[in-house]
């Protein structure tokens, strides 16, 4: 709870994935994936209840062991929105005021980034908050697109000083949506049916803290930074 306002956060897990066979779960250095969340949430001064959605029972044994409570989905997980499953979940639960969706394929999110996720939604009273990460190489500035076979801008005719600009003086700084940590009002999520309001606020996570796993590249990167900071 944080100034007398509820906090519920919810992860969504399930059983499928293209990528990366039973994703959500993958040993990591002894630890199912899931757990790399689970051992940052419990650690929250502001989250009340926390739930795992899913539809594997493998997931569902890995949550009872960690002693986290699971709600099963109902409907296929591999067809429902992100922002069906969260209602799903929420229709089932009583009201909170602030509702915060925490990712599992981030394992190097901290608590203090959710934590500041929800402060950040409590202060501002912004009906969203979105962790996001600086882009460097892919600023938008250098983004191009193929038109019979012709490199073409997307935002007209290019500076001829943008090729040669250092990737930090590019501006203004751009930013990507992450796929850490979701914050919204309740009203937002179930009035409205979606996670991202019209008065949204970024919460900018480190770049090294925000690899989301993806593709069985980004499994063996994240192996190697979390053997990094076991090792320190």
């Amino acid at each position: 709870m944080i100034n007398n306002k509820s906090v519920l956060a919810i992860t969504l897990a399930r059983g499928g994935s293209m990528g990366i066979p039973k994703k959500n779960i993958v040993d990591i250095h002894g630890k199912p994936l899931l757990q790399y969340t689970t051992d940052e949430i419990i650690k929250s001064k502001y989250i009340d209840d926390y739930v795992v959605s899913t539809d594997s029972d493998d997931i569902e044994k890995v949550c009872n062991k960690l002693n986290v409570n699971v709600f099963r989905r109902k409907k296929a997980s591999n067809t429902q929105t992100t922002a069906e499953g969260l209602l799903e979940v929420l229709q089932s639960y009583k009201k909170y005021d602030y509702v915060v969706e925490v990712m599992c394929t981030n394992p190097l999110k901290k608590i203090q980034d959710i934590d500041n996720v929800i402060e950040k939604l409590d202060n501002t009273g912004a009906d969203s908050v979105v962790s996001v990460v600086r882009v460097w190489d892919n600023h938008p500035l250098r983004i191009k697109y193929i038109e019979n076979d012709k490199l073409m801008n997307f935002y007209g005719d290019e500076n001829p000083d943008i090729p040669n600009t250092r990737r930090q003086d590019l501006t203004p700084p751009a930013y990507v949506r992450n796929g850490s940590i979701y914050a919204m009002t309740y009203e937002q999520m179930v009035g409205k049916g979606l996670r991202i309001g019209e008065d949204v606020r970024p919460y900018i996570m480190d770049e090294q803290n925000s690899i989301n796993l993806d593709e069985p590249l980004d499994l063996e990167i994240a192996k190697i930074k979390i053997r990094s900071l076991i090792n320190d």
